[in-house]
């Protein structure tokens, strides 16, 4: 497991991940450039951030082979890794709101985000030399698939940001609810003020031009994901919460709200090119994807139904602020998602600042460009800190961070990039199901995106 921490040149270009985030939330093997992370990852290496720097046309095709060891094995921990992130927070909330007939939705999308994960594979297959998720969008539609992409991973980026800092907020709050903390002449609530003080604390970090120093941080996605889903079970087995509660069968007018939380929940499609790039066999590329995903559902739909069936109708939209605060285990699971975005910041920031320092010119000094990328990097993290406080309605941010722009990254445009480059190989019935699942995913996009817009700004409106 190890093996995480080094790292193949991930894309800067990482979600959330995802999951981030969204991990989203582990290292690669190292290739050809230092320690790069994913979506909450980061890239030491001087590169751009459509793609990481191609190898030298003298390298022969055995180096670079050499280069690419990654066993079945360690694709599929890195995989779930990524997947695994801030989503399954809400997947109880999910269940609640949705109904368990719901489940099948987020079932149906892991296996249509499977499937999107493979195409991408396919894709990278006809263009050996794409090492990136821009690079398949530009060798599909030329420049324009390449600034498209690019323009949707950095929002996803911008957006998994603000969410983060929401969480941040909402559980900070629970850790030090019995806490003072008051400025007399700052108008901010204790939990702003907590919050203000953990965004200040993280704001250096964005100053550091070598992050591997805290790249291990990534490793803390993983661990906080196990965290949650073992101190949920534990609640219910040793907590004294008792699981009888009923879940609705089907709750249909919050469907299109949800929907948009279970696709960030699968966002991870923008560094699956690296993982393929980074095996030894990519033929077995498919197999990977099927297990990480099968892995990842399983595991979603465990903490939804544990989560639901403990709490009912009181579930909160990020299952920690549930727990019973007087357990041990709620109060490792409070401080791990606390932690988490405060490490997250320099990390998900990467990819702005290094394509920030390339598009300054060469004229400046090193010092110069490294106080311009701290000065930008602090006024976005500023901003993002403003948004989260005026918007701190999680799950509706992450659902239309999911219904706008996931959902065009992990579905429609795998099938689109596929299409374009495949179309002579591509059979009737693939043709009429990647159509069909871009038609499905820009229908679930809009109602989505209307429903959680609505949401958000009839919560809005109600705070003011």
């Amino acid at each position: 497991m190890f093996k995480w921490f080094q790292s193949k040149c991930l894309p800067h270009q990482n979600q959330v991940a995802s999951e981030s985030v969204h991990g989203r939330n582990l290292a690669l093997n190292e290739l050809s450039c230092s320690v790069c992370l994913e979506e909450n990852k980061v890239c030491k290496c001087e590169q751009s951030f459509e793609s990481c720097k191609k190898v030298d046309s003298d390298v022969s095709d055995d180096e670079q082979h050499g280069e690419s060891n990654n066993s079945v094995t360690h694709a599929v921990i890195n995989m779930t890794g990524m997947l695994i992130g801030l989503g399954q927070l809400s997947t109880p909330y999910a269940i609640e709101s949705g109904g368990w007939v719901s489940a099948f939705l987020m079932i149906g999308l892991g296996v249509v985000c499977a499937y999107c994960s493979h195409l991408l594979g396919k894709c990278l297959g006809k263009h050996p030399k794409s090492r990136s998720y821009t690079d398949i969008g530009q060798n599909a539609f030329g420049t324009k698939g390449k600034l498209l992409a690019a323009t949707f991973i950095y929002l996803e980026i911008f957006m998994a940001l603000v969410s983060y800092t929401i969480s941040l907020h909402d559980n900070i709050n629970r850790v030090f609810s019995g806490t003072q903390a008051q400025i007399p002449w700052a108008k901010l609530s204790r939990s702003q003020l907590l919050t203000l003080v953990a965004v200040l604390i993280a704001l250096p970090s964005l100053w550091l031009r070598d992050l591997s120093s805290i790249s291990f941080l990534s490793f803390g996605g993983v661990l906080m994901s196990l965290a949650i889903f073992s101190s949920v079970a534990c609640t219910g087995i040793f907590g004294g919460v008792k699981a009888n509660h009923s879940i609705p069968v089907l709750q249909i007018q919050n469907i299109p709200a949800i929907s948009g939380l279970y696709i960030f929940s699968y966002a991870g499609h923008i560094v699956f090119p690296n993982l393929y790039k980074a095996m030894k066999d990519p033929s077995k590329f498919t197999k990977v994807s099927i297990i990480s995903f099968s892995l990842v559902t399983l595991l979603y739909s465990a903490l939804a139904f544990m989560g639901a069936k403990l709490f009912g109708p009181q579930v909160n939209p990020q299952i920690t602020l549930s727990m019973p605060s007087h357990l041990i285990v709620t109060k490792i699971a409070l401080w791990a998602t606390v932690l988490t975005p405060m490490t997250k910041y320099a990390l998900e920031f990467a990819p702005m600042a290094i394509q920030l320092e390339h598009n300054l010119p060469d004229s400046m000094s090193s010092r110069t460009k490294l106080i311009v990328r701290g000065t930008v990097g602090s006024f976005l993290l500023l901003v993002i800190l403003a948004l989260a406080l005026s918007v701190p309605y999680f799950q509706y941010v992450l659902s239309l961070t999911g219904s706008l722009v996931s959902i065009a990254i992990c579905v429609i445009f795998p099938c689109a990039f596929y299409l374009k480059i495949c179309w002579a190989q591509i059979s009737r019935p693939l043709l009429v199901l990647n159509f069909t699942l871009i038609a499905f995913g820009f229908v679930l996009g809009v109602f989505g995106t209307i429903s959680s817009s609505k949401l958000l700004m009839q919560n809005l409106s109600r705070a003011h």
